[in-house]
């Protein structure tokens, strides 16, 4: 599948861990339908994690998914792959495909139907599954920095791009944005 084209870009400065996890809580009322503005109509979507290992992908998903309202341990489906949970009427899934060797693993494991349904799907390393998987509605790319991470949220439909304009930045006081080409 081809990658539709971008439609807006956020740059932020995560100084340490409670930034990227305040970042994530902000995620979990527009996925979960529970943010007023919003409403259950914008409910579910998905974002798509890149980054080096230990960049803060896993620690990313645990906050939103906390913040969602899932309860009891949080793991991390390097080995399984899949990780489900269930908050009211909504799924959430967090999968994880470094362990991808080729491509066509994603299209044997059976994955692509979970992205039909109204959820909320969370991918670690997307690039090992290729062209195969669709665009996400947001990417979060989380690179090392001096102090901290950078994080490069980009929006692929106008859900995302809802979404970045709908969060509330700075976080913290660390916090510096750069939005470039959506108009701001």
């Amino acid at each position: 599948m081809q990658k539709d084209p971008p439609l807006a870009t956020l740059t932020v400065h995560l100084q340490d861990e409670a930034d990227t996890i305040a970042l994530a809580r902000q995620f979990a009322p527009m996925l979960d339908g529970s943010l007023p503005a919003m409403g259950p109509a914008q409910r579910g979507g998905r974002i798509h994690l890149r980054g080096e290992l230990g960049a803060g992908k896993t620690s990313f998903v645990r906050a939103l998914l906390q913040a969602a309202g899932v309860t009891g341990r949080i793991k991390s489906p390097s080995y399984t792959l899949l990780e489900s949970y269930k908050v009211f009427n909504l799924y959430f899934y967090h999968l994880d495909f470094y362990r991808f060797g080729d491509p066509r693993e994603w299209l044997d494991a059976g994955f692509r139907d979970i992205l039909q349904k109204e959820a909320v799907v969370l991918i670690e390393w997307p690039e090992r599954a290729g062209e195969y998987l669709p665009s996400p509605d947001l990417e979060i790319c989380l690179e090392y920095a001096d102090i901290g991470r950078q994080a490069s949220l980009t929006a692929y439909s106008n859900k995302g791009k809802l979404w970045l304009t709908t969060l509330a930045l700075p976080i913290s006081g660390s916090l510096q944005t750069e939005r470039p080409g959506d108009g701001s």
